[in-house]
């Protein structure tokens, strides 16, 4: 039985070519596994702020009675009791401004700030000297977290 010739050169460049393809192969995948890792933690940010957001949501209405309670308590009171009752309320006023700070929610600016559609919604525009809208009362506060807009602030507009 006549033996086969082996070619080194050939079988070596045969192996060297398998290698070089899986090597290429073995960087897309690690590639895609990057790609994936990112993605995933791009969407549990997204889902974290979609929560975030909806919590406060929930809790706008309590923020806004508390506002409301706050603005239209009795300003002249000799009692002392009172007086310390109504610091705390202002206290804990200011603790859930404080831990709404804390997660990245943020009351949008609104008086003496230019109107931004974005921002703002206007109830009513007040004719003004000037062009420039200007937000003139605030309705009923409005808050963000980054960059979306969870409720829009209601203003009163004035051109200036």
């Amino acid at each position: 039985m006549p033996r086969k010739k082996i070619d080194f050169e050939e079988m070596a460049n045969q192996l060297a070519q398998e290698l070089a393809d899986a090597n290429e192969a073995l960087l897309r995948e690690r590639a895609d596994a990057a790609n994936v890792r990112r993605r995933a933690e791009e969407d549990r940010i997204k889902l974290a702020g979609f929560y975030k957001a909806n919590v406060v949501r929930d809790l706008l209405t309590f923020i806004d009675n508390l506002d409301r309670a706050i603005a239209h308590a009795p300003s002249e009171s000799a009692d002392e009791l009172w007086h310390k009752w109504f610091e705390g309320l202002l206290g804990v006023r200011k603790q859930l401004e404080q831990a709404l700070e804390k997660v990245g929610v943020e009351r949008i600016k609104t008086v003496g700030e230019s109107f931004d559609p974005v921002l703002h919604e206007a109830i009513t525009m007040e004719e003004g000297e000037g062009t420039e809208e200007i937000v003139s009362e605030e309705l009923q506060a409005g808050y963000r977290v980054g960059d979306e807009v969870i409720r829009h602030a209601v203003v009163r507009v004035k051109a200036q």
